[in-house]
C-alpha cells in the first residue's frame, strides 16, 4: 500500500533507489536497445561539434580585421556560449529517454563512478561519443577547409598568460559544475520528493555549460568534455593543442569524480547508508 504523505497540498511519491547498474552486464549485448544508444551519442555528438565548431569559426572570421572582419563582429564569445549550452540543451532533450544524452565522456564517466551505467556502456559510450566528436569536426572542415585551418578549428587549448595549473584547475572546476547540474537534474529522489515541480533536465544542464563557457572561454577555450577536445584536435592536428591536450581530459574526469562523489556520499549521503547497513550486518 502506498504511503503518500500529504505536504502543502502536494502528494509526496513513495521513493526506493533504483539498483546499481552491473559492472558488466552481458545481456546488453543482446539488446536492440543498448547499439540504438550508441547510435545515438555518436549522432549527437556529431550534431554538437558540427554546430559549436561552425559558429567558433563563424565568430574568428567576422571578427577578423585583417581579413575585412569588424571588431565587433560576430556572435561574440556570449553567442558561443549560447551555441554550446544550446546544443546542449536541445541534443539531450532528443536523446535522453535513449542513451541518457550524455554526449561526453565526462558525463559518462561521472554516471559509472555513480553505477548509473554499466562498465561495457560507459567505454562504448565514449568510444561513440569521440568517433561522432571527430566525424563532426571533418564535416566543418569538408565545407570550410581554408576558414577551418586559418582559424585553428575550434581546438582546445591553453590561453597565452595563463598557466598549467591555472586550465587544469578551470577545467577541474567547470567539469564539477556540469556534472553536478546533471546528477542533480536526473536525480530520481529529487523527482519523486518534487513531483509537483516539473522539472525539465536539459535546461538546466544546457544552462550549466552557458556559464562555465562564459567563464573559462579566456582560459582554455572551454573544454569539459573531452571527446569535443579530442574531435577538434585530431581533425585540425597542430602540435599547440596537441601539448595541452592532457589538460581536457585529466582535468574533466577530475571534475566529474568529484562531483560523482559529491552528489553519491555527501549529499546523498551513501557513506553514512554504507556504514550503517555495516554496522547493523555485524551487530550482535
Amino acid at each position: 500500500m502506498a504511503k503518500d504523505s500529504e505536504a502543502g497540498g502536494f502528494a509526496a511519491k513513495d521513493y526506493h533507489d533504483p539498483p546499481p547498474a552491473p559492472l558488466i552486464d552481458v545481456e546488453e549485448f543482446t539488446q536492440w536497445s543498448f547499439y540504438r544508444a550508441i547510435i545515438a551519442e555518436f549522432i549527437a555528438t556529431l550534431l554538437f561539434l558540427y554546430v559549436t565548431v561552425l559558429t567558433v569559426i563563424g565568430y574568428s572570421s567576422q571578427s577578423d580585421v585583417d581579413h575585412g572582419g569588424h571588431i565587433c563582429g560576430g556572435v561574440g564569445i556570449l553567442g558561443i556560449a549560447w551555441a554550446f549550452g544550446g546544443m546542449i540543451f536541445v541534443l539531450v532533450y532528443c536523446t535522453a529517454g535513449i542513451s541518457g544524452g550524455h554526449i561526453n565522456p565526462a558525463v559518462t564517466f561521472g554516471l559509472f563512478l555513480a553505477r548509473k551505467v554499466s562498465l561495457v556502456r560507459a567505454v562504448l559510450y565514449m568510444v561513440a561519443q569521440c568517433v561522432g566528436a571527430i566525424c563532426g569536426c571533418a564535416l566543418v572542415k569538408s565545407f570550410q577547409k581554408g576558414l577551418y585551418n586559418r582559424y585553428g578549428g575550434g581546438a582546445n587549448s591553453l590561453a597565452e598568460g595563463y598557466s598549467t595549473g591555472t586550465g587544469l584547475a578551470a577545467e577541474i572546476i567547470g567539469t564539477f559544475v556540469l556534472v553536478y547540474t546533471v546528477f542533480s537534474a536526473t536525480d530520481p529522489k529529487r523527482s519523486a520528493r518534487d513531483s509537483h515541480i516539473p522539472v525539465l533536465a536539459p535546461l538546466p544542464i544546457g544552462f550549466a555549460v552557458f556559464m562555465v563557457h562564459l567563464a573559462t572561454i579566456p582560459i582554455t577555450g572551454t573544454g569539459i568534455n573531452p571527446a569535443r577536445s579530442f574531435g577538434a584536435a585530431v581533425v585540425f592536428n597542430h602540435s599547440k593543442p596537441w601539448n595541452d591536450h592532457w589538460i581536457f581530459w585529466v582535468g574533466p574526469f577530475i571534475g566529474a569524480l568529484i562531483a560523482a562523489f559529491y552528489h553519491q556520499f555527501i549529499l546523498r549521503a551513501g557513506a553514512v547508508k554504507a556504514l550503517g547497513s555495516f554496522r547493523s550486518t555485524h551487530s550482535v
